[in-house]
């Protein structure tokens, strides 16, 4: 394991990572000597190198380095009781007395004023930035904060109160003036009653977004991604742990609790994350749910489990190269892949992965340091669960260690506009060992063509998920708009590595091409294939495996094709994904394929004949019958599935 530093590896106690609160501490250490190097006059910016400034431009970036990187020296300096062996904290107390000296707009910043922090305004990231540091500030009160003067705390306190009073993006952002509050109430700095508010106007706002069993959508109205964990749960809970407030753990605690038993099904036996959603790049910020479960005892995973899943996180992309030569995370997932980074991200965005060293507060003699690792949920059994309120379906595999998140409920399409398709919200799949497409042909993805254009799948409308099922509809569109009277009703059956996906079109001008694609699978060299109705694309993964992705045209397919991706995915630099094409007739066509994901002997010859399952289509009804003699029998209508499951 070349990019973590000693101590030696422990597969006494972390039989499945090997890694230790020692190596935390070490990879914490190594993360904030390598942005040393970049700090600015008075160590109030810090403007990491990278291929491009977020919109917010260079003097926020800097404040971003500063922040985020805070954040982490503060867990590392917590976690340890205080003891500080590197002089951190001298440092970030003189670059935040730097900072706030001045405050100054963006526009009005010179060459002249090389220190002062942009002032926080509406829906500007400094407001975003201030909740870090109030939380850093917060984590180290004894050693930092206490040993101010009262000028240098009210200068700061001064920057810090621009949080309270202006508005926040309509999203999780309500929960930095709420962490800001939250800080300036306990130090004693709540002047005019305006922190205190701001702690109740977040908690309010957000609970306007909970749909229970523990998930919030992100302000828009189908939006679930990582934020549900590394916000929504993260920021109530660790404050109500900080101020020992039973009233408000006895409510966000037990939603905490309700979110980590399936969130903890979504990382593969390799520790990847689910490849979905915005902001990918924090990484191994996915960790810090799992810890905050720990740290206030609401969670139903075991302490050798979850640092099992947190330590796999961790090293699944310390081994891929999340660190570049000079120890600085890169934009991007394994190494640096702007495709997925949003605008609003710069080159120090991506240390919002210092969440994840939330653990760091747990003693080291606290069980979830002390216990043997556990096996994570993906490595016990196979499992197909259902998550209706997002409406998820969670498909993994023990043999390949591979998870995949069937999506018939999440997108990003706000109320009452029309967005092009996200790649990272719009597939009916994402998966941890696969990601989406950014150019060419959508993976995933079910697309009528019309006048050559294939058309995007819009809002999704959930229309449940159970027993190995879930389902959705939407209104095909192009160019932003909807193709007249159109809906395309779909479903995915699953079990084992085997998926069937059917389709039923209502609406469409017969003859109207239907294109459905599989996975896209991606690394250094891809082969590709195409027979019949069957289409499959393979790789070489990093440890050797063969990944494979195939699919078949079951009933109204009669075209199979593999396309070459020249840019591959956040997986790999070329990739390859399967396509079944049909079309629709006079009335309602169902069409129907099949789909596997799989790796090692599960993409084998060993794998047996594909689908194994004998599946068959009458009308608009879908019967499967499973090797384990388990039964699904669907019925499709517009905007309508019936689905029943029998046992084997």
């Amino acid at each position: 394991m070349t990019s973590i530093p000693r101590p030696q590896e422990d597969r006494s106690l972390s039989p499945h990572t090997g890694l230790t609160r020692s190596h935390w501490e070490a990879v914490a250490d190594r993360m904030l000597n390598a942005v040393r190097r970049h700090a600015g006059p008075g160590h109030a910016l810090i403007n990491l190198p990278g291929p491009r400034p977020s919109v917010s431009g260079s003097r926020s970036d800097g404040l971003e380095g500063y922040a985020r990187t805070f954040l982490l020296a503060a867990f590392r300096v917590a976690g340890a009781a205080g003891e500080d062996h590197t002089g951190l904290l001298p440092r970030y107390a003189e670059g935040l007395l730097a900072g706030t000296r001045t405050p100054t707009a963006e526009r009005e910043l010179t060459d002249g004023d090389p220190l002062s922090w942009p002032v926080i305004g509406d829906r500007g990231q400094a407001m975003v930035e201030a909740a870090s540091i109030a939380l850093a500030l917060r984590l180290t009160r004894p050693w930092l904060w206490d040993r101010l003067d009262d000028r240098a705390r009210e200068q700061v306190r001064s920057w810090l109160a621009g949080a309270l009073d202006h508005t926040p993006v309509d999203n999780n952002w309500w929960l930095f003036p709420f962490t800001v509050g939250g800080f300036l109430v306990e130090a004693g700095m709540d002047v005019d009653g305006s922190a205190q508010a701001a702690v109740e106007r977040g908690l309010a706002k957000i609970e306007q977004w909970y749909i229970g069993d523990g998930w919030y959508t992100d302000g828009r109205p189908r939006a679930f991604d990582h934020y549900n964990g590394w916000a929504f749960h993260l920021y109530p809970v660790l404050h109500a742990h900080l101020t020992g407030d039973a009233r408000l753990m006895d409510l966000y605690g037990p939603r905490l609790a309700s979110h980590l038993g399936p969130y903890a099904r979504t990382f593969g036996a390799d520790g990847s994350p689910m490849h979905q959603g915005r902001s990918l790049t924090y990484r191994f910020a996915a960790a810090a749910p799992l810890w905050a479960g720990a740290l206030t005892g609401h969670t139903p995973l075991t302490p050798g489990t979850t640092r099992r899943l947190a330590s796999g996180a961790l090293r699944y992309f310390l081994d891929r190269g999340a660190l570049d030569e000079d120890g600085l995370l890169t934009l991007g997932w394994h190494g640096s892949y702007l495709p997925l980074v949003q605008p609003y991200s710069g080159p120090a965005s991506p240390y919002w992965a210092a969440k994840g060293f939330l653990g760091l507060l747990l003693p080291p003699d606290h069980p979830v340091w002390t216990s043997v690792e556990e096996p994570a949920p993906v490595e016990r059994a196979d499992a197909v669960v259902p998550l209706p309120r997002p409406g998820f379906l969670i498909q993994s595999t023990a043999a390949d260690g591979i998870v995949r998140l069937h999506n018939h409920g999440s997108d990003d399409q706000p109320a009452g506009e029309v967005l092009p398709d996200n790649p990272l919200y719009a597939r009916l799949a994402h998966s941890t060992a696969t990601g989406p497409t950014f150019e060419g042909v959508p993976d995933n993805h079910v697309g009528l063509v019309v006048d050559g254009s294939l058309s995007e799948r819009g809002r999704i409308r959930p229309l449940g998920a159970g027993e190995g099922w879930a389902a959705s509809a939407h209104r095909p569109r192009i160019g932003g708009a909807e193709l007249p009277g159109t809906t395309v009703t779909s479903l995915v059956l699953a079990l084992g590595t085997e998926e069937i996906h059917a389709h039923l079109v209502t609406g469409a001008a017969p003859g109207t091409e239907l294109r459905h694609s599989g996975w896209a699978v991606a690394a250094d060299a891809v082969t590709a294939e195409a027979a019949g109705l069957r289409a499959e694309a393979a790789v070489t993964r990093s440890d050797g495996g063969r990944l494979s992705s195939v699919l078949r045209g079951l009933s109204g397919f009669r075209a199979a094709e593999t396309r070459e991706l020249p840019t591959g995915t956040a997986f790999g630099p070329v990739g390859a994904v399967p396509v079944v094409s049909g079309a629709t007739g006079s009335g309602p066509a169902l069409l129907v394929a099949a789909a596997r994901l799989a790796a090692g002997r599960l993409a084998g010859s060993e794998a047996g004949p594909f689908p194994t399952a004998d599946v068959r289509v009458e009308e608009n009804r879908v019967r499967v019958s499973w090797p384990d003699g388990s039964r699904h029998e669907a019925v499709l209508e517009a905007d309508a599935v019936t689905v029943v499951h029998e046992e084997a």
